[in-house]
Formats: structure tokens, C-alpha cells, sequence
């Protein structure tokens, strides 16, 4: 089924929620191009520290109480990027929450047009060989239940608008998933995972991994996009084993070779291999860091 195609009249001004690494590494690509980018963090100490960096910023933190949440001068943007952390590894399991908050005071102010949830290929956990965006999820693992329900919060935002323009003859408004594979790039070079000398798990795993600048461009892709919604992925077309991967980042950083645990390969199932097939199709999207390993030699 092709998605509907509307006119995009152009970006003038976008939210992102949950400024960090990723975030702020868009907001400066946003603001090169004369686009007014409005960047959230949890604390005060977070958005100092982005206006020091010439980024507009305010506090925003969640859980929040709905009606003071609506309130917030980031649902005045005409499009939004919802890049908060579920942080599943300090116990957190609200995240879902967290995102249909964020929607129902995006629909109760009728500023925002459009939404990018920057998701994770995580959401593909417990399944084996090629996976893509159609691919029937492993509901068992707390995690991607959880991611589902915030991907579901989020396209509910383009599914209920479709129904308000057909009864009220409003503009469509378009909501996006992008499921992002591992994330390296500047200061993020693989082979200083190393450093702390542990043992490293599932050598014959594929590495599903995006350089930041890629995932910049695949968000700009989205919000420029004139496709009324959907989810994509966001992977480079790197596919080789973990294995592999970490002993070319080793040896770029002239580090000892990692140690991986031992074992019986029968016993695994088929890697799982991300698709990006869509992704470059749909959007017209062509990577810059398509090969990783040839970027492994070039990164600092």
C-alpha cells in the first residue's frame, strides 16, 4: 500500500525533545539552513549548556502534569523530533508514556504539523535473518513492547488527523518513525568501546549501525518529506559480523585485538540484518557513511 503523498510547504520552525548528542548535531544542520529550532533537555544544567552552544533551549522534563505540559512553548513549533532515551538500563519503563504525553499536548495545542519519533532498531529484538519496517515484531521482550506503544502513541498523531480532515476538511497531519540502528560518529568511534578491556558478546552478530550524519540527513528527509507518514529505518548498508567490525576498530586506533566469548554457533539463530531498502527507496535518501569500515579509518 503506497502512502499518500501531500504537499510540504516547507519547514519554518522545529522542536527537539531530548537534545543530546544526536539532537544537537540537527539542531546546528537546522539552523544553518534559516530553520528556528527550539531544543528541550531534563534540567537547567542541560539547556545552559546548549545556549552556550548558540541553541535556543528550555527545561522540559516528564513524567509532567498534562494540563501544565500543554502550556509548553515547544508545542508552538511547527514540526517536532522526539528524541528522549527510553533508558531501559537505569530500570526506566515509562517511556511510552512519556511520548503519548508529548502527542496529546501536540494535538491540544494544533501547532504542531508533524512528528519524528527517533525510535530504535532494538524494537526488532528476538528476531532473526532480514527485518524491516513490515516485519511482524517479537511482542515477549518488555523493550519492544514498550517501543511499539510509544511508535503506536506517535502515528496515532497522522491516523486521527486523517479522520479530522476528512470530517472537518483540515490539512493532514504526518507523523514519523525512524528506527535508528546503533549510532557512531564524532566522539563515538566504536573501537574506544574498547578501552575498558571486557569481553565482547555474539561475535558472529551483524552490526546494524548509523554514522550521526546519516541520521541527521534521514531526519531532514522526514521533515521535508512530502509522504503522509510511516516508519523507516535508519541503517547503513555495513553488514559484517561484530566480530569483523570491532577488530577493524581496533586496529585503526592501534588498540590490542577485543576478546569475544566462545560460542557454539550451532546453537544461534540466523543474525539479524536491518533493511534499508525502504528507507533509500521512499526517501531518495543516499548515505554518506554507507561503509563503515572504510569510515573506521578515517575517524578520530
Amino acid at each position: 500500500m503506497t502512502n499518500k503523498v501531500v504537499k510540504n510547504d516547507g519547514v519554518s520552525s522545529v522542536g527537539i525533545i531530548g537534545c543530546g548528542w544526536l539532537g544537537s548535531a540537527l539542531a546546528y544542520q537546522l539552523q544553518k539552513q534559516g530553520v528556528a529550532v527550539l531544543a528541550t533537555r531534563s534540567n537547567s544544567d542541560n539547556t545552559e549548556q546548549l545556549k552556550s552552544q548558540g541553541i535556543e533551549a528550555e527545561v522540559l522534563s516528564l513524567p509532567a502534569e498534562q494540563a501544565l505540559l500543554n502550556t509548553h512553548p515547544i508545542f508552538k513549533q511547527q514540526c517536532l523530533v522526539i528524541a528522549i532515551t527510553p533508558q531501559f538500563r537505569q530500570g526506566r519503563v515509562d517511556y511510552a508514556d512519556k511520548v503519548q504525553q508529548l502527542v496529546e499536548s501536540a494535538k491540544e495545542g494544533n501547532y504542531v504539523e508533524q512528528i519524528v519519533l527517533l525510535s530504535s532498531s532494538a524494537i526488532y529484538n528476538g528476531l532473526s535473518g532480514q527485518v524491516e519496517e513490515g516485519s511482524t515484531l517479537d511482542m515477549s521482550a518488555d523493550k519492544v513492547s514498550v517501543l511499539n506503544q510509544a511508535e503506536q502513541a506517535v502515528l496515532n498523531f497522522n491516523s486521527q488527523s486523517r479522520l479530522n480532515a476528512l470530517n472537518d476538511d483540515v490539512g493532514i497531519k504526518k507523523a514519523y518513525v525512524l528506527r535508528l540502528s546503533g549510532l557512531v560518529g564524532p566522539k563515538r568511534h566504536p573501537g574506544k568501546f574498547l578501552l575498558n578491556g571486557r569481553m565482547l558478546k555474539s561475535p558472529q552478530a551483524i552490526v546494524n549501525l548509523i554514522h550521526q550524519q546519516d541520521a541527521v540527513g534521514l531526519i531532514q528527509a522526514l521533515l521535508q518529506s512530502a509522504i503522509c507518514g510511516g516508519v523507516f529505518n535508519g541503517v547503513s548498508s555495513t553488514q559484517v559480523t561484530k566480530k569483523q567490525y570491532y577488530q577493524a576498530a581496533a586496529s585503526a586506533l592501534q588498540l590490542p585485538m577485543p576478546t569475544f566469548e566462545e560460542v557454539d554457533l550451532s546453537a544461534e539463530n540466523d543474525p539479524k540484518i536491518v533493511s534499508s531498502k525502504k528507507t533509500q527507496a521512499e526517501l531518495a535518501y543516499a548515505f554518506v557513511y554507507d561503509d563503515l569500515l572504510t569510515w573506521l579509518e578515517q575517524a578520530e
